[in-house]
């Protein structure tokens, strides 16, 4: 029910951060599982998030109208899942960028409203933009 700051800790994501060097200080090792804050402008589509891949050179930023971001990195991945080519999805080894609402909104009416009213309409727009780190 709470927004914490995450001024100093290895919540803070604000610049250019290397998630791996990260996730032995987040949950007790075990990564991330965090929604974020992200603020902009509720309805107002808002630069979000930005992962690079340096060995390959791509790129993914995500916009959105929604004012949270979870962020999950497999912390929960059971052992050998295996997908294309046979390459195990191990814990900690991917990362999930989604879109939402704060966690527990419809209780916090200090948080924006996640409630839907009989002849109400919800929309929001994500867009995952892919590209090349210039």
């Amino acid at each position: 029910g709470t927004i914490a700051p995450v001024a100093g800790t290895a919540y803070d994501l604000r610049t250019p951060t290397r998630l791996g060097d990260r996730l032995k200080n987040v949950n007790n090792g075990k990564g991330y599982d965090t929604n974020f804050c992200v603020g902009g402008q509720l309805g107002k589509l808002t630069r979000v998030a930005s992962l690079e891949h340096p060995p390959s050179g791509r790129k993914m930023e995500v916009f959105t109208t929604e004012p949270g971001l979870q962020c999950y990195t497999g912390c929960n991945m059971k052992p050998e899942v295996f997908g294309k080519g046979g390459v195990e999805y191990r814990k900690l080894a991917s990362v999930c960028l989604e879109t939402q609402h704060y966690a527990n909104s419809v209780n916090q009416p200090n948080f924006p409203s996640t409630i839907l009213r009989p002849g109400q309409t919800y929309r929001h727009t994500t867009v995952y933009k892919f590209g090349l780190v210039s």
